[in-house]
């Protein structure tokens, strides 16, 4: 099986994806493309969220300009979405777009496939290929029945045979659909014989709610298996929660190590302050505080420390107040309604 650290390395701008390479965030602008000033204050607020890799859809020649604005002012590599016409890709390419999608089935001939890929090839920028579920080719479909995870697997190989044929090799493959379990399998039959880097995601996925659920199930899972180079949570919704839940994904299965992880217990009958409340007012003060640390939100005295030994620094609940306790073995009683501040700052002390 090829897994991350076995696949095609390629260069998204600064940012490398398959190889070995950290696990890339991606998402995509959903602002009107005829708004340039507001796809680039999108992409500027991506950037600030933690987004590695931002993708921008292209539809036609007026919105090539999106790609001169965004690269002058935003400094994040940035992908140029297409769908059918070729040379809106070359467009693209010459406004300095750091990566293409595109399917090459759907764009014409060879010779338009040709073009794109000498294009791509001379500029030194990759080009991903996104397989839908829901887009899949007629014959395919037949031979398979259905959009069968196979099917899609087939549909990937041949467009990657149409880049291949052109000698075109920075490839990046995504096996898309919106149901969880058939994204699942299609990525995980690819990664069998795929030696390109995988774009892992549900497409579709939903509501934040639904979406991050669907997302995290299918995407978790392939990331846990070694399963995924890039990924794109795709949440109907602000894209500034994909990238957030992204990041909390990827700090949740131990593959990004920035930031604070907190941990905190469902709550009991022993529990005697509002441990729900100080948990939710926790995770909100300290999700812009960088530092490598576990931190436990408890409601019991008795059994928080313990439970929680693998924390850094946590609060174990009383009647009225906590403990603070520390990994060096600190332990600090607080009033109710001391807690979060003494917390943070002796978290802003280590």
């Amino acid at each position: 099986m090829f897994t991350n650290d076995l696949t095609k390395q390629v260069k998204v701008g600064n940012i490398y994806i398959g190889g070995g390479a950290p696990i890339s965030i991606q998402s995509m602008l959903n602002v009107i493309s005829t708004d340039i000033d507001g796809n680039v204050k999108q992409a500027a607020a991506l950037k600030q969220a933690g987004c590695d890799i931002v993708r921008v859809s292209v539809p036609d020649k007026e919105a090539v300009k999106l790609i001169y604005e965004i690269k002058n002012k935003v400094d994040i590599p940035l992908v140029a979405d297409i769908h059918f016409d070729y040379r809106l890709a070359l467009d693209s390419v010459a406004a300095g777009v750091d990566k293409i999608r595109i399917n090459p089935g759907n764009i014409g001939s060879d010779e338009n496939v040709k073009k794109v890929a000498d294009a791509c090839r001379k500029a030194g920028i990759p080009i991903r290929i996104g397989v839908n579920s829901g887009s899949l080719e007629k014959e395919i479909l037949a031979r398979y029945g259905g959009a069968t995870p196979e099917a899609m697997v087939e549909s990937g190989f041949y467009h990657i045979s149409l880049l291949n044929k052109f000698d075109f090799d920075d490839i990046v493959l995504s096996l898309k659909s919106s149901d969880t379990k058939r994204t699942f399998d299609a990525y995980r039959l690819a990664s069998e014989k795929c030696k390109y880097p995988l774009h892992v995601g549900v497409t579709e996925a939903g509501t934040e709610r639904m979406g991050i659920i669907k997302s995290s199930a299918a995407i978790g899972g392939l990331l846990l298996s070694g399963i995924g180079d890039t990924l794109r949570i795709s949440l109907t919704d602000d894209p500034v929660r994909e990238v957030i839940a992204a990041k909390d994904l990827l700090k949740a299965i131990g593959l990004r190590k920035k930031g604070i992880n907190i941990i905190s217990c469902p709550t009991c009958g022993r529990t005697k302050i509002n441990l729900i409340g100080l948990a939710n007012e926790a995770e909100k003060r300290l999700s812009n505080i960088d530092k490598n640390i576990t931190v436990a939100i408890m409601g019991c005295v008795v059994n928080g420390p313990g439970e929680a030994s693998a924390a850094d620094i946590g609060i174990a609940g009383g009647d009225g107040c906590a403990v603070l306790f520390k990994k060096d073995g600190t332990k600090i009683k607080i009033s109710e309604d001391k807690i979060l501040d003494v917390l943070i700052e002796e978290i802003n002390k280590m």
